[in-house]
Parts: structure tokens; sequence; C-alpha cells
């Protein structure tokens, strides 16, 4: 069963969302995916990224202090029990009208109590060669141990692969698969279902790229 909601609200007891953001302008955003950091807990080079998280007052977007993603081994049996640390997301790039349209577009889809949530963005490329594949989903399925979770499509460039599953368990179908495409925005209930997403490859030779960012409410940073 696949649940695509359009612009309704969605119910976090059961339910996912997918979403065509038409009011964020993706152009603004592809210098700063070329400049990513390599993602060091991560064996192959193939992944790089960003991550700060914010709050909001009013209508004012606010990053908050340096922090370190934690999640347990429960959640994330590759990388899980590590403080792991990464660069901050470009100044210049938060500044961009489409970003603060990207995470209030979050808010509001997810009905989120804004003065009083923190939302992490993680800002994450993976690449892919003839001879090195990527894979945006190295921990296999699983969940993030957040609450709600946006992975909100940037662009992707000479490509095959990259679908998005959804399950309710680990052993079971996907409840959902699709190739997000860019502008599209996956919300997902952290807590009923686990996710994934298939490794990608180039469609012609030389590299490819899937550039997205996820977005987590609460962050995880500590």
């Amino acid at each position: 069963m696949q649940t695509l909601l359009g612009s309704t609200n969605l119910d976090y007891a059961m339910m996912f969302a997918l979403h065509q953001v038409e009011s964020v302008e993706l152009e603004g955003f592809e210098p700063f995916f070329r400049d990513l950091p390599v993602d060091p807990y991560i064996k192959g080079n193939y992944r790089t990224r960003r991550l700060s998280r914010f709050k909001v007052a009013a209508d004012e977007l606010i990053k908050l202090p340096h922090g370190y993603l934690f999640q347990s081994k429960h959640y994330n049996p590759l990388v899980g029990d590590i403080r792991r640390e990464f660069a901050e997301l470009d100044e210049a790039m938060i500044e961009l009208k489409a970003f603060k349209k990207l995470i209030f577009a979050f808010i509001d889809y997810c009905q989120l109590n804004s003065e009083g949530s923190e939302i992490g963005v993680h800002q994450i490329r993976t690449s892919c060669s003839p001879t090195n594949y990527g894979n945006p989903a190295p921990e296999g399925i699983h969940r993030d141990g957040t609450d709600l979770i946006g992975i909100f499509s940037v662009d992707r460039a000479n490509i095959q692969g990259g679908e998005t599953h959804l399950y309710k368990s680990k052993k079971d179908s996907p409840v959902f698969n699709k190739v997000l495409n860019p502008g599209e925005l996956l919300l997902v209930n952290d807590r009923e279902f686990f996710h994934f997403t298939t490794p990608i490859k180039p469609l012609s030779d030389g590299e490819g790229t899937r550039d997205v960012f996820v977005l987590t409410c609460p962050s995880l940073l500590v």
C-alpha cells in the first residue's frame, strides 16, 4: 500500500506522505553540493555531507550551536554509539530563500510546533562511477531513532537506482518504493516505518551523483 497525499496533512500514527514542493527553487543549491567534505565514517569516499540544526522563532530560522550526531547501535549498527562530527552547512546556503522555504515546508506539512521544534538538516551527496557504486544507505534497512524524517531530492545526475523504500518491518516487502525526483519531499514517521535507499550506478561513462537534504525532528544532535 502506498500513501501519496499531495498537500494533505500527515497522520503520524500510521502514515507517510509524498509532496512536490513547488515553492523551492533547486538551482541555487547546486554549487553548495560541490564542496561537501567526505564523510569520514563511511568507507569508500563516495559520500560527502554537512549537518546543522535549527529552530524557528516567529518567521525566522535560527541556527543552533554545533553538535555531534549520535545514534545507538540499535538504530545504526554500522556507526552507532559513535559521536559523529560533521562540518556545518555553508552560511551562504542557509541565507538562500529556497533553504528557508524548504524548512518551513517541512514544518508545515508535519504540523510541527515551530517554536519548540529542533530540526536537523543533513546535506548529503552520494557519488558513483563505473568502478565504484554509491550506497545511500550503507546501514541497510533501518530507522534513524527520531520521530519524523523528511527526504528532499535536490538533484539526480547521470544515475540509475537510488530508489527509496519504506517498510513496516525488515522482514516484509516494502509498502512504498519510488525514485524521488528533484523537488519531491518524502515525509516518514520514523517510529512506524523502516527506510532504505538502493545503491546508485552511472547511466553512462563518468561520475553520477544523488543530492538530497534529510531533515529530522528531533535533530539527534547532542
